[in-house]
């Protein structure tokens, strides 16, 4: 990949374009964008449908848009040239889905939000108190096996069973709704933490593309955003701490299975997270996939199946082992973000996905929802 933040592969993606009202569906060709929308196919959710995504994405006729790292750079712009091409979220009709507490020190992180009371000054002291109570290796628990039942039995009896413990040891995964088909955004730009929040972070993790059969045909980068704070309080104001404007960041695309590129490389994926503050305060951390509790497939039959079907299929974050805890502001008070923050999550599988940080109140408001572009699609006889 070099210092491209996109990957090899076949990329699938859309763009917003000047002359068209509706998105454009791209792909990546010899360096460039290529638009590759048809009728048919004029829908991220209509290739992953089809049963032929990678073979369609990459013979598909198509137009050059340009350079991709001009586009790309003009998408991370603080004013983009609305005369060129930009990259928006690389989905669209999908549900927006993320599991949680699929790894170990994310479930760490969860407990001591959760007794925190979403207070950050005490984080620290309840994290000695934590490990010294848990006083096992988490890690080689098999979510609902016995022996995760037996430390759920230790740990209750000991006053510090949690919620969360019961989602990241227990037999069910935790399953959300991150936002509305629609709703995410995409490289380069502004992620949204509620004016509310004074705890917050990013969450770097791999997100699945998956169809309406439950097919995982690709996967991307994405940004969960989360407000430790919000949801510290209290479990049942998890969608305030998550579902906000502009709090769910994908891309820069989608890349489709094909050839070495499997959902197994993605078990192996090394993500890297690195967030550089105005203030000078840099942030760096790392992820690893293999260190997931519950496999990538479990979390997806918990989310379709006989018991939930999305006919336009979904993305599924699959969580992050990422906690911060870098003192930003003075010893013991740990990190949140501040506005104008950049966070890029990378992988040499996926690329990188590059956003600043600004309030939901100031991010610009999604307005262009399902309804719009079925409108704009059937007035250009795309459908």
């Amino acid at each position: 990949m070099g210092d491209r933040h996109y990957p090899d592969g076949i990329l699938l993606g859309r763009a917003r374009v000047a002359g068209f009202d509706h998105p454009r569906i791209v792909t990546v060709r010899d360096g460039e964008i290529t638009d590759i929308t048809a009728a048919g196919f004029a829908t991220v959710r209509d290739i992953a449908e089809s049963g032929k995504a990678a073979e369609h994405v990459r013979t598909a006729p198509g137009v050059s848009l340009g350079d991709a790292d001009a586009v790309l750079a003009n998408s991370a712009a603080a004013d983009i040239d609305l005369s060129k091409p930009s990259l928006l979220s690389p989905i669209d009709l999908q549900a927006i889905k993320a599991s949680g507490v699929t790894f170990v020190v994310s479930l760490l992180e969860r407990v001591i939000e959760e007794q925190a009371r979403g207070d950050k000054s005490r984080a620290d002291a309840l994290r000695g108190e934590i490990l010294q109570l848990i006083g096992t290796d988490l890690s080689e628990l098999v979510p609902g096996s016995d022996n995760a039942m037996k430390v759920k039995a230790a740990l209750i009896e000991k006053g510090v069973w949690s919620q969360y413990l019961e989602v990241g040891i227990g037999p069910d995964a935790e399953i959300f709704t991150k936002g509305q088909p629609m709703s995410s955004v995409g490289y380069g730009a502004e992620v949204g933490l509620h004016p509310v929040s004074s705890w917050n972070n990013p969450e770097p993790e791999v997100a699945l593309l998956v169809t309406s059969q439950g097919a995982i045909i690709g996967a991307t980068l994405g940004n969960d955003v989360n407000l430790r704070d919000v949801e510290g309080r209290s479990a049942l104001l998890l969608g305030k701490a998550k579902d906000n404007n502009a709090s769910a960041s994908l891309g820069p695309f989608i890349r489709l299975f094909h050839g070495d590129f499997t959902l197994e490389t993605v078990k192996q994926s090394e993500l890297s997270l690195r967030v550089e503050g105005q203030d000078g305060f840099v942030l760096e951390g790392h992820s690893s996939m293999n260190q997931i509790s519950r496999t990538p497939e479990s979390l997806v039959a918990a989310t379709i199946g006989g018991h939930h079907q999305y006919p336009d299929g979904l993305v599924l974050y699959l969580g992050t082992m990422f906690a911060p805890v870098k003192d930003r502001d003075g010893a013991g008070k740990g990190f949140t973000h501040k506005l104008g923050d950049m966070v890029a999550i990378s992988t040499s599988e996926l690329g990188t996905l590059s956003n600043r940080v600004n309030l939901s109140t100031q991010c610009p408001p999604w307005t262009y929802g399902v309804s719009h572009l079925l409108r704009d699609l059937a007035r250009a006889d795309l459908l």
